[in-house]
C-alpha cells in the first residue's frame, strides 16, 4: 500500500485521517506511541529498547537524516519538508509493525521548532500535527546529561522547552506521562505503562 494523496495544481496534500482510517482496516489493533520532549532526552534509545523489546518496529525522527544531507543552515521551508518526511517514515512503518509502532519524534517537536526558530509555523505542520494521534504519549523529562550533537541547540533552554512540551500536549488534552530517571529506570517506567495501559 503506497502513501495516498490527491493531485491538484500538480501539489500534494497529504490525508493523514484517510490514511489512517484505510490503514486501521488493515491492522484495527495497531497501537501508536510517540516519544517526544526536548533534545538530549533519550528519545532514540528508547524507541530502540521498546521496539526490540515488543519485536516491532521504530521510527527514527527524519530530520536527522534530511539535515545531514543538506549543504547550508535549514531554513523554514525545510522544516514542512521535515514534517513530510516523517508522516511518510510513520505510516512505512506502520505497515510493518507488530502491535505497536513507536515513534522517535512527532510533529509537536517540528511545530515548537519552527515557533522557537522562525516565529511562525506552515499551515500544513499545524494541520497535521492536529490531524495526527497517538494512542499513548511519553514525554521526556531533562534529568539525563546533555549530551553534545552538532544538530542539537539551546542546551541552557532544555527546561524551556519542556515546559513548553508539557504545555503543548495537556492543550491537546491527549493521554501523556512524563519519562525520568536514568536510561534503565526509564525503560522500566515505559514498559510499565504500556502494560498498564494496553495488556
Amino acid at each position: 500500500m503506497g502513501n495516498y494523496c490527491i493531485f491538484k495544481s500538480q501539489k500534494n496534500y497529504y490525508i493523514s485521517e484517510i490514511y489512517d482510517k484505510l490503514l486501521n482496516s488493515f491492522n484495527k489493533k495497531l497501537i501508536r506511541i510517540a516519544i517526544t520532549g526536548p533534545e538530549s532526552t533519550g528519545k532514540s534509545t528508547l524507541a530502540t529498547q521498546l521496539a526490540n523489546d515488543y519485536k516491532t518496529v521504530w521510527v527514527p525522527e527524519y530530520a536527522r537524516g534530511y539535515i545531514d544531507q543538506l549543504n547550508r543552515p535549514y531554513q523554514e521551508k525545510d522544516l514542512k519538508e521535515i514534517a513530510k518526511g516523517q508522516i511518510q517514515a510513520e505510516n512505512k512503518a506502520e505497515l510493518k509493525a507488530n502491535k505497536f509502532v513507536f515513534c522517535d519524534t512527532e510533529l509537536t517537536v517540528i511545530k515548537i521548532w519552527s515557533l522557537y526558530k522562525f516565529g511562525k509555523v506552515d499551515p500544513f505542520i499545524l494541520s497535521e500535527a492536529n490531524i495526527r494521534s497517538y494512542d499513548l504519549y511519553f514525554l521526556m523529562d531533562i534529568d539525563l546529561p546533555w549530551e553534545y550533537d552538532p544538530q542539537r541547540e539551546h542546551p541552557e533552554k532544555r527546561k524551556y522547552f519542556f515546559d513548553w512540551f508539557d504545555k503543548e500536549l495537556n492543550a491537546k488534552n491527549v493521554n501523556y506521562r512524563i519519562i525520568r530517571g536514568n536510561e534503565e529506570k526509564r525503560f522500566q517506567m515505559a514498559r510499565n505503562l504500556i502494560d498498564e495501559f494496553f495488556s
